[in-house]
């Protein structure tokens, strides 16, 4: 289960790194709602990772430079992989949320769900993106894991 983790959060890892490359690159046409959709998955996974660790949150709508978030998934990336590699994903852990409501999930349940709130978001960037003119990339798993053939 580690490994399989480890591998979407590898994808995660390229894909907003190769997202955030074509913001720079069409910077004169990235939205407000743009910025604030790749700020909002990044710390979003960043909060996950503050509640998993123990440690400070970023705000929920925080919208950040694209430099920083190149930066913040980096650092979102070394922090998730070192809470796979060091705790037991079964491991229940107690957090509040936004609100301040109580709840308590296993980490596996959180990896999970940060993953799938990537994909969530991005789907919505990638639709926005279009909508401004900006071409898309193909962010796609299944993408990312086929190899080329060989001739």
């Amino acid at each position: 289960m580690k490994h399989y983790f480890k591998d979407l959060y590898n994808y995660h890892h390229a894909t907003n790194q190769a997202i955030v490359k074509l913001l720079m690159d069409c910077q004169h046409l990235v939205t407000e709602r743009s910025l604030g959709l790749i700020s909002h998955s990044i710390n979003a996974h960043q909060i996950w990772n503050a509640r998993i660790n123990g440690t400070q949150p970023f705000g929920v709508f925080e919208t950040h430079s694209l430099e920083n978030i190149s930066k913040f998934d980096t650092a979102n990336y070394h922090s998730t992989i070192e809470i796979i590699d060091s705790t037991n994903l079964e491991k229940v852990i107690e957090y509040n949320n936004s609100k301040g409501e109580p709840f308590s999930n296993a980490v596996a349940d959180i990896l999970f769900h940060i993953s799938n709130h990537h994909s969530h978001h991005r789907g919505q960037l990638i639709s926005d993106l279009k909508s401004s003119g900006i071409p898309s990339i193909v962010t796609d798993y299944i993408f990312y894991k086929r190899k080329p053939i060989a001739l």
